[in-house]
């Protein structure tokens, strides 16, 4: 089995796009969609529209159940822009989605742990950066499936552990770098105005293994669509893979 796994697309269409012809080339049998589809100041009605007609299996990440929760619905924030540009039928989708996946007896999806959709598995977060999680902190969530799969961070990353299990972070597809300024603040940076998202190969005897995947695509347009709707951090981040300090 030849599984490809995306996440944190972020109303990024033209990233999309690409990943999918890419994706076409890898000969993936199936694709996941591990969530934070739709929040940003970008394509937020039209992503959703895709990802509806692709039908793949998609989690709902923090941003799905953040855009859902009452009250959430200034339109200068990233979840207030993409909520307001929401149909009803694709809201209902949004409020269909699962918070996690076992699909296969060892095949996890989660957005950031198994228990949380805002932890962080493969990282930690301190005041303005973001380190590696040791091996004994990933371990610390691990459940018993052979291949677990998780976003939220942004940053591409495997680690593995005991007995061979395989913790496995894709990447965004459409945001590759964010602050975040919560109780726990951080940057994530990936570096690179690409989009990513990983294969995930299942061998003969039951085992996995890993290729991270790097995609060139229309930043440029991407950037300007930020720009558009009022939001030049973003812009800046689609452009550099880095963080706005201006």
């Amino acid at each position: 089995m030849t599984l490809a796994v995306v996440s944190d697309i972020h109303g990024n269409l033209p990233a999309l796009d690409a990943v999918i012809d890419d994706i076409a080339s890898s000969g993936a049998d199936l694709v996941v969609n591990l969530g934070d589809s739709l929040s940003g100041p970008l394509w937020p009605s039209e992503t959703a529209d895709l990802l509806m007609a692709l039908g793949w299996p998609t989690l709902a990440g923090n941003h799905e159940r953040q855009m859902l929760t009452a009250g959430t619905g200034d339109p200068a924030t990233s979840d207030g822009f993409a909520l307001s540009r929401l149909r009803p039928d694709q809201k209902a989708w949004l409020a269909g989605l699962p918070g996690h996946i076992a699909l296969a007896s060892d095949l996890l999806l989660c957005h950031g742990t198994p228990d949380s959709d805002t932890a962080y598995w493969l990282h930690r977060g301190r005041p303005g950066a973001m380190r590696k999680a040791t091996v004994e902190e990933v371990a610390a969530f691990a459940t018993s499936h052979r291949l677990a799969l998780c976003g939220h961070t942004h940053v591409p990353r495997t680690v593995t552990l005991q007995n061979g299990r395989i913790v496995a972070n894709p990447g965004s597809i459409g945001l590759p770098a964010y602050d975040d300024d919560g109780n726990d603040p951080d940057i994530a940076e990936a570096g690179g105005p690409r989009a990513r998202y990983l294969i995930a190969h299942r061998h003969a005897q039951g085992s996995w293994s890993i290729e991270s995947r790097s995609v060139p695509y229309d930043f440029e347009r991407a950037a300007r669509q930020a720009e558009r709707n009022g939001r030049l951090s973003w812009a800046y981040v689609l452009r550099t893979g880095r963080i706005w300090t201006a």
